[in-house]
């Protein structure tokens, strides 16, 4: 699997939980905190103007639908 695979699965694993339950990921919880470092970690590339082009499209549409979710109630 190569690195653009594993970014792209990634991706799709975070975007996905966010789509069905409808909040963000929690870093309290073990089966989440990748997804939470996914999304820092590409924050910080994205600010430093190192994420690939391509990458950062898709990562500009995951921080529209993180934004759209934030501070939600997981209980709600």
């Amino acid at each position: 699997m190569t690195q653009d695979e594993r970014w792209l699965s990634r991706y799709n694993e975070v975007k996905t939980f966010i789509e069905t339950n409808h909040r963000n990921p929690s870093k309290y919880y073990d089966e989440e905190k990748l997804m939470v470092h996914f999304l820092k970690r590409g924050r910080k590339l994205m600010n430093a103007g190192e994420l690939k082009p391509e990458r950062a499209e898709l990562f500009k549409e995951l921080l529209a639908l993180v934004e759209e979710n934030k501070r939600k109630n997981q209980y709600v």
